[in-house]
């Protein structure tokens, strides 16, 4: 599996594009990038089974379960839609770029 430069960070709003949670938008909580992964919160939730205790009666969690990179596109504001990102370099700096409407994501 060849590793390409994941382009989405922590922090990022996203549009989920496939899959259960399809057009929902969250923010990214973790990116995992050697298994092409993210973690968007308050989407695609399971179910975890643990022993009960004190703080937990019921002993099932719920939490967010990672989404294949590729079901995610991030979520421009300006153009309130998912589009691509683009890199755009001036003197030392790199910056990502919504390709739609040209406007500076970092």
């Amino acid at each position: 599996m060849s590793q390409n430069k994941v382009k989405i960070k922590k922090g990022d709003t996203v549009k989920v594009i496939a899959g259960k949670s399809r057009g929902k938008t969250g923010k990214v909580l973790r990116v995992d990038p050697k298994k092409e992964r993210v973690v968007v919160e308050r989407l695609n939730m399971v179910k975890r089974h643990k022993r009960p205790t004190q703080n937990n009666p019921q002993g099932t969690l719920e939490r967010e379960a990672p989404i294949n990179i590729s079901n995610v596109m991030f979520y421009c504001s300006r153009c309130s839609d998912a589009v691509r990102l683009g890199i755009k370099r001036t003197d030392d700096r790199r910056m990502r770029i919504c390709k739609q409407c040209g406007a500076e994501v970092d």
